[in-house]
């Protein structure tokens, strides 16, 4: 029988979660219950208790009420919670994650949540979700649904709206995913910038007996997609857009971070690995552009997204972290280079188009990459048919050969 396991503080919101434990119970699934309340006494007893949470996160329940810090207690009962939620799941006990929280307890809940694979159901009712969600979401599948009242009570309104999230839940894990062929995974990343490429590549690909999962290089499906690689999805990776490390470089928007290209690396997952879109830093609409970057060569991609071209010292600088990161790999890797230009509009007729900045970010690559990592020089433009294809055909040479 599926179980939901539901997460929080039943020192507060013991009534809203004991009415929502019965109405999954009331659907045939079972219920688990994590209590995080370190204020009071739980409203029902529950399967696994503050106590045992706060053990977990390196203190005691009573530690954390002589100190009435409530930043340290949140500190343990985060860390105790996140450690039981992986271990618990590992276990086979629980199927999916139902939370219901203000500020404080979304922060908790959501932390563990993150614990947990892409695909295990994941529902937080919150105060919080109508605003910003990316601290409380980053790139796990969790579904926001805002509260619209606080969470203090039952009422006509909470009691729909609580309602609904245990419908939403107890619907998740009961549901059964239509089978198909299963086919090994590929990664790609693509911009709109580098779609032609991408596309041809995975109609190869696809062709071949892969299929291949695209990621929109924007920072989070970056992040995305290394968080995936490192849970062992995927077969091969085929990063033709590394342009998150021209934001990561020059203080762009759309930055994943400093650890991008280390899962395959670090992993031993085949991986093609190309220059797409590194002509370019993101920032919003033209007024959010730094003061310091007024005179740097600027693009208006559309109202809400304004492009800057990256320099030969920026482009000098990515190539060269670029190559560390593949320096690390411990399975094959194959660097390829566009000769003709890196994006769509790195053409010699089109804006970004600068021969010097490319030329220091091959130059980089090529002096910073370890000798036994094959780098290829095509006379082609990033999104010409026959660099895609090349870009193919390469990965497709890593993997085994699909019947």
């Amino acid at each position: 029988m599926k179980t939901v396991l539901l997460i929080g503080t039943l020192d507060t919101k013991g009534e809203e979660y004991a009415f929502v434990r019965e109405l999954i119970e009331a659907r045939g699934v079972q219920v688990m219950v994590m209590d995080l309340g370190t204020v009071g006494e739980p409203a029902f007893i529950p399967d696994i208790s503050a106590g045992e949470v706060a053990q977990r996160g390196g203190s005691s329940l009573e530690g954390i009420r002589a100190r009435g810090d409530r930043g340290a207690a949140i500190d343990v009962m985060l860390a105790g919670a996140c450690e039981l939620t992986r271990e618990t799941f590992e276990q086979g006990r629980f199927h999916g994650v139902l939370g219901l929280g203000g500020g404080g307890g979304t922060a908790l809940v959501t932390a563990a949540m993150r614990e947990l694979p892409v695909g295990v159901p994941k529902v937080m009712v919150s105060t919080m979700a109508s605003g910003n969600t990316a601290p409380y979401v980053d790139v796990k599948d969790i579904t926001m649904m805002y509260s619209v009242v606080d969470i203090a009570g039952l009422n006509p309104l909470s009691r729909r709206i609580l309602a609904n999230a245990a419908g939403a839940i107890a619907g998740m894990v009961t549901q059964e995913v239509p089978t198909a062929p299963e086919r090994p995974l590929i990664a790609a990343t693509m911009f709109g910038v580098t779609t032609p490429c991408v596309t041809a590549a995975r109609e190869r690909l696809e062709a071949a007996g892969y299929d291949v999962l695209v990621f929109h290089a924007t920072g989070t499906g970056g992040r995305a997609m290394e968080g995936l690689i490192a849970d062992g999805w995927f077969a091969g990776v085929l990063d033709v857009t590394t342009t998150e490390w021209a934001d990561e470089v020059a203080g762009g928007i759309l930055s994943a971070g400093p650890d991008r290209l280390s899962a395959a690396a670090r992993h031993g997952v085949p991986q093609v690995v190309s220059v797409g879109a590194l002509d370019m830093v993101n920032f919003g609409a033209p007024g959010t552009v730094p003061a310091h970057y007024a005179d740097r060569r600027l693009y208006r991609h559309n109202p809400s997204v304004t492009l800057m071209r990256t320099t030969p010292v920026e482009c000098r600088e990515i190539g060269r972290r670029i190559a560390g990161q593949l320096n690390a790999a411990t399975g094959p890797v194959v660097v390829l280079l566009p000769m003709r230009g890196v994006s769509m509009i790195d053409r010699p007729d089109q804006p970004f188009h600068d021969p010097d900045a490319n030329a220091a970010l091959f130059a980089a690559l090529r002096a910073g990459l370890r000798p036994d990592i094959r780098l290829r020089e095509l006379d082609a433009h990033v999104n010409d048919p026959e660099f895609a294809h090349a870009l193919a055909d390469e990965l497709l040479a890593m993997l085994p050969p699909r019947a």
